[in-house]
């Protein structure tokens, strides 16, 4: 055995012997293997003087006429077979890929940009400029990613301006005339200058309902952001911002908030007024008031003042009667609402009780 170095690293190398090997071939022959050079490695060279190199059996049959397997032998042909496999059904799929023809629309030709016909009171010059605007194909790509992006809740996910039902037995007339309402500011909206909606009711009126179907008119019609977020579980993301363990900050959570075109704010008023509640529902409402942005809001709670309002009512009326707007999210807060939005109120009977009971008769 001679040691070799090559720069800081120091190899062995055995030189070939003649040890014999228990291996046969197909004629019952024994047969002499080398026992020394790593046949098996690239350079040659083993690390392990008097190591059997395996390479020799079954990698070349026809060399040595030895059919002795190694524990090896099996998987590199298996590993083989399955790299093989795998490099076809890749080429078929790139294959399939390229030869797929990709969907080109028929308006525009796929540069996003349809021409605008002069019209008929046009000047006689003007009828030869060619002018253009945005193809229907990109506001219904932009539609649909607005859609996703607006974290409607699954449960709300059908709801629509066209399948709010107004027309069942027992049904309140406010009803009827809040869908008009509705309808008529999803076309009409400006969602930097007009206000906003307060949506007020008890429990199973629809007010979610048509808060979403407004939704989802004016970004599927009108191409307008929206976002939907409930009022509980808005506060409960800006509190777990606190947390150190959270990558999150507070304003990571409000940002969106405050530069929606249009925000939805299910439910408010259902968290249990503290100073914070009161602080973050000032900031939030503050701070789209000042940017001139449309607000939907829908509570369960009267447009009443709060009980401590000075003149508003008696203190023995005050105990006994149920907690209002004004209790819930403080009068200041109430008096910005009635600049920010106009009032819609929904009178009736919860409609989930009514036939969900109806189903069981």
């Amino acid at each position: 055995m001679a040691l070799a170095e090559l720069g800081n690293l120091t190899v062995s190398y055995s030189p070939p012997s003649a040890a014999n090997v228990n291996c046969e071939n197909p004629r019952r022959k024994p047969v002499s293997h080398l026992d020394g050079p790593n046949w098996g490695c690239p350079s040659g060279l083993s690390s392990r003087p008097g190591r059997f190199s395996y390479a020799l059996h079954k990698l070349r049959t026809w060399f040595t006429g030895c059919t002795q397997e190694d524990r090896f032998s099996g998987l590199r042909e298996t590993c083989s077979r399955v790299q093989s496999r795998r490099r076809t059904l890749l080429e078929v799929e790139v294959s399939q890929v390229i030869k797929a023809p990709a969907e080109v629309c028929p308006l525009c030709e796929g540069t996003g940009w349809k021409a605008v016909p002069a019209g008929p009171n046009a000047r006689l010059g003007a009828k030869n400029d060619r002018r253009v605007t945005r193809c229907d194909c990109q506001l219904r790509a932009r539609a649909h990613t607005l859609l996703a992006a607006a974290r409607i809740p699954r449960r709300y996910e059908h709801c629509e301006l066209t399948n709010y039902d107004t027309d069942f037995p027992g049904a309140h007339p406010s009803l009827e005339d809040a869908h008009f309402v509705a309808s008529s500011f999803a076309k009409k909206c400006d969602p930097r200058g007009d206000k906003g909606l307060l949506i007020i009711g008890k429990i199973g009126t629809g007010k979610t309902h048509l808060a979403v179907g407004i939704m989802k008119e004016l970004i599927l019609s009108r191409g307008i952001a929206c976002l939907f977020y409930d009022y509980r579980e808005l506060l409960k993301e800006i509190q777990n911002s606190y947390n150190a363990t959270v990558q999150t900050t507070e304003l990571d959570v409000l940002r969106p908030v405050f530069e929606t075109d249009v925000l939805v704010l299910d439910e408010l008023g259902a968290v249990k007024p503290t100073e914070w509640v009161w602080d973050t529902v000032s900031l939030i409402l503050n701070t789209r008031y000042n940017d001139n942005r449309t607000t939907i809001i829908t509570t369960n709670f009267d447009d009443q003042p709060a009980a401590g309002a000075s003149g508003s009512i008696s203190p023995a009326r005050a105990a006994t009667r149920g907690e209002t707007l004004g209790d819930r999210i403080g009068e200041r807060m109430r008096s910005r609402l009635h600049e920010m939005c106009r009032i819609i109120t929904l009178d009736g009977t919860d409609f989930r009780q009514k036939f969900r009971s109806a189903s069981f008769r």
